[in-house]
């Protein structure tokens, strides 16, 4: 065997021997005992802490790094952004788009000129139309309409600020709920979050920058990808929290692991991802650091500020929360709390706005009137609540859900539901804003008499990304980030800024 030979044999050694190196690292930060649950942290944890080094343990870092915050392109006017989606799609109609006219149409069959040429998700035959199923009053100076099912919410009427020509492409909740949040109907994008905190990062290095809340009791129909951090770092993922129980599973030291054996296992586990990071320079490592970094410190930092029976009697009277359980009211309280520590993006997800007629919890009269009892009181305390701590100016509130509701009744293979309902509608629904720099009693886009189209001001959900970022102190053209030989961003190709709503 020549010399060369034998040099090529430990050349291919060596290399074995740096394969075999690298999977015994991850076998023991997947596997060990000591791995104090940060395998199931890491799956959906995540947050910046990356305005210190020694939230990376130690590394440093200069502009160009993959996990180092965006520096914005002008002053921003939100700090932190509470996004409140009503999965399923709650009714234009029996909210905020009054129609009289739609009324004097109640119970007819529905025009061939609705249907033409239209897809629906369950309509099929001819449908009757049907008019709103509630009563309307305008409200404030601003004379919003607003329906008898808020009736709280109207009493803040002057700090709203609508989008009444809202559109999709999509007409299935899965696709348009991931349209909306990530800017594709298909999943591997960055949500709208993680964009966010990976332009900003986080001001609190002991919480995530992006923390999610769900209740209806149950995830949205896209799940967990509608938070998630595509192919951005996935440091920047939503952290589902809890308000039932221990904010996030597995944070607590296991039987016979005092806080000190739990630092020192993280320094070495964080030692050893070091090293493999210098030799890789994979960010996806650094986002491990990261991760056992701040799980650590989410021990002593999350419990105290989920713990919303630490607010007096009044607050909870204000927002109707129920401490110990799962509830909306409950999570909204929990925004607050959270942007008030530094938190940048706080996602509610409210499940159960799907009112197709199916059954009654399902069903325009009887469904979607709960759903809204439930929502009405703590949305409005929300809002007043941060006004009266000087934050309302600071953070921008956003409602709405994937797509809206038809303005004739639903009926599948032909028949009328058992109960009343509206199917899917991408031409035309509402959502709102407040806060931060959006004009306050303010109504933008229209839609013709019935509710069916936009006749002004239409708008797609791009632009609707691109004035939070715009908010955020973004230009959305050019927060992005180089994947597959190009660069993404939110909006990709396209998306306008809504200047007309900004003050």
């Amino acid at each position: 065997m020549t010399q060369q030979d034998l040099h090529q044999q430990r050349l291919l050694r060596e290399a074995e021997q740096r394969v075999i190196q690298m999977n015994t690292r991850r076998h023991f930060i997947k596997e060990s005992a000591m791995g104090l649950g940060a395998l199931a942290l890491s799956a959906f944890m995540g947050s910046c802490g990356t305005k210190s080094t020694d939230a990376l343990g130690g590394i440093a870092f200069d502009p160009a790094h993959p996990l180092m915050p965006k520096l914005p392109a002008f002053a921003a006017k939100a700090k932190s952004i509470i996004y409140l989606h009503m999965a399923g799609a709650p009714s234009q109609l029996e909210l905020f788009d009054y129609k009289p006219e739609l009324m004097k149409m109640d119970g007819q069959d529905c025009p061939p000129s609705l249907l033409a040429g239209k897809r629906f998700a369950f309509i099929r035959g001819v449908p009757k139309m049907m008019g709103g199923q509630a009563k309307f009053a305008q409200h404030g100076q601003s004379g919003h309409w607003i329906s008898e099912h808020l009736p709280h919410l109207a009493t803040v009427a002057d700090e709203l600020c609508f989008l009444k020509a809202m559109s999709t492409d999509q007409f299935n909740h899965s696709p348009a709920q991931l349209l909306m949040q990530t800017g594709s109907p298909r999943q591997g994008r960055p949500s709208l979050g993680a964009w966010s905190t990976y332009g900003l990062g986080t001001e609190n290095q002991n919480l995530p920058g992006f923390v999610v809340l769900t209740s209806g009791g149950r995830n949205p129909d896209a799940g967990k990808s509608i938070w998630g951090s595509g192919f951005l770092p996935s440091v920047y993922q939503g952290v589902q929290c809890r308000s039932e129980g221990d904010p996030v599973l597995f944070l607590q030291d296991p039987k016979g692991v005092d806080r000190d054996l739990r630092k020192a296992s993280i320094d070495a586990i964080n030692q050893v991802n070091s090293e493999e990071y210098k030799q890789y320079n994979d960010p996806e490592t650094l986002s491990r650091i990261s991760q056992y970094e701040m799980a650590f410190k989410m021990q002593i930092t999350a419990p105290e500020v989920m713990d919303i029976q630490q607010e007096p009697a009044s607050i909870h009277e204000m927002y109707g929360t129920q401490p110990g359980k799962t509830c909306f009211a409950n999570n909204v309280l929990l925004a607050r709390r959270l942007v008030e520590k530094g938190v940048r993006f706080v996602q509610l997800f409210d499940w159960g706005w799907d009112a197709h007629g199916v059954n009654s919890s399902l069903s325009i009269d009887i469904g979607l009137v709960n759903k809204c009892r439930a929502i009405d009181k703590p949305i409005t305390a929300l809002i007043l609540d941060l006004k009266q701590r000087g934050l309302l100016e600071e953070t921008l509130v956003v409602w709405g859900g994937e797509f809206g509701r038809t303005p004739m009744m639903e009926n599948r293979d032909g028949k009328a539901n058992a109960f009343k309902g509206r199917d899917h509608h991408t031409e035309a629904f509402t959502m709102w804003m407040a806060g931060a720099g959006i004009k306050k009693g303010y109504s933008f886009g229209e839609t013709d008499e019935i509710g069916y189209s936009a006749i002004s001001g239409k708008l797609e959900h791009y632009d609707l990304q691109a004035t939070i970022l715009q908010q955020l102190g973004f230009d959305h053209e050019k927060l992005t980030y180089q994947y597959q030989g190009r660069p993404f961003r939110l909006t990709d190709t396209r998306g306008k800024l809504i200047t007309e709503i900004l003050a």
